[in-house]
């Protein structure tokens, strides 16, 4: 019985590190990790989000006030520029490739906050 266990933890731990490895490469299709993120009078909420590479984001970014700068939502990297109307959630989906921190920040480079990729 206890080899038997072992014999399936093992085949679960190959299948889900071979998964990973082809989907780092685009072999295969991971399902996208949905974050929501508000835009408070205290900037982009939450302002650190860990996030795995080759893992595919969709960020759903919804602008609650209009007290601050922050009316798009822009990550460099990614070549990627949105508008955040009031009271709407917007989709920003994306897939990190490699390790390190990915900035986004208002249009203006004020407000900010980074995704920590791992």
């Amino acid at each position: 019985m206890r080899n038997a266990i072992l014999t399936i933890i093992a085949t679960l731990a190959v299948t889900l590190s071979t998964t990973t490895a082809l989907a780092r490469q685009g072999k295969t299709k991971m399902p996208a990790r949905v974050v929501n993120v508000e835009v408070t009078t205290k900037g982009f909420v939450p302002a650190r989000i860990p996030v795995k590479a080759g893992q595919p984001l969709k960020l759903v970014v919804t602008r609650k006030t209009d007290s601050t700068c922050a009316k798009d939502i822009v990550i460099k990297d990614f070549n990627i520029s949105k508008p955040l109307p009031l009271n709407r959630p917007v989709e920003v989906t994306f897939t990190p490739t490699k390790s390190g921190q990915i900035r986004y920040a208002c249009a203006m480079d004020m407000i900010a906050g980074v995704l920590i990729v791992d």
